[in-house]
């Protein structure tokens, strides 16, 4: 949370430049956008405050960023599926493979999602159970539905859109 207690909201003071006032800045989908407000132009620190305020709520709006003052994921470079919060993965399965007492791994679709700040939650699909396709079918719903349950909306996500 920043100084201003809005998330994306930062005070700016540099007194040798006359430089007073609040921050804004939105990064979603890869890209930044900010503006500054002036202390000076709203007549008061409160008035810049509820002008930058109202404009990150109306440009969240604007780009399809949900409202909430957790951590908005869309893309990573390290995600391979093309969908946040889904990756593919080798679980151990608990059973041994025998004579040699080496444990057995089942490949999966993994989901995973924050429930509640600092509480992380996943489960998976088995590839060998469903098929590949239909695993990764339902996780992606499974994604979605945690997504409107924890944002109220499903985020939008290029990536994925270009998979199905």
């Amino acid at each position: 949370m920043a100084d201003s207690g809005y998330k994306s909201v930062s005070r700016i003071d540099i007194p040798k430049k006359k430089t007073h006032g609040w921050y804004v800045r939105v990064w979603f989908k890869g890209k930044m956008h900010s503006k500054f407000f002036s202390d000076k132009v709203y007549d008061s620190s409160e008035e810049a405050l509820q002008a930058a305020v109202e404009y990150r709520d109306e440009l969240e709006q604007q780009v399809g960023k949900p409202r909430t003052d957790r951590v908005v994921v869309t893309n990573s470079p390290r995600n391979r599926t093309g969908v946040v919060g889904v990756r593919r993965m080798f679980k151990r399965t608990g059973a041994y493979i025998q004579p040699s007492s080496d444990p057995r791994y089942s490949e999966v679709f993994e989901v995973t999602w924050q429930h509640a700040p600092n509480k992380v939650r996943n489960t998976s699909f088995s590839i060998e159970k469903y098929g590949e396709k239909e695993a990764f079918r339902r996780a992606c719903e499974l994604r979605k539905k945690k997504e409107r349950e924890i944002y109220g909306c499903e985020i939008p996500n290029s990536l994925a859109e270009s998979k199905k």
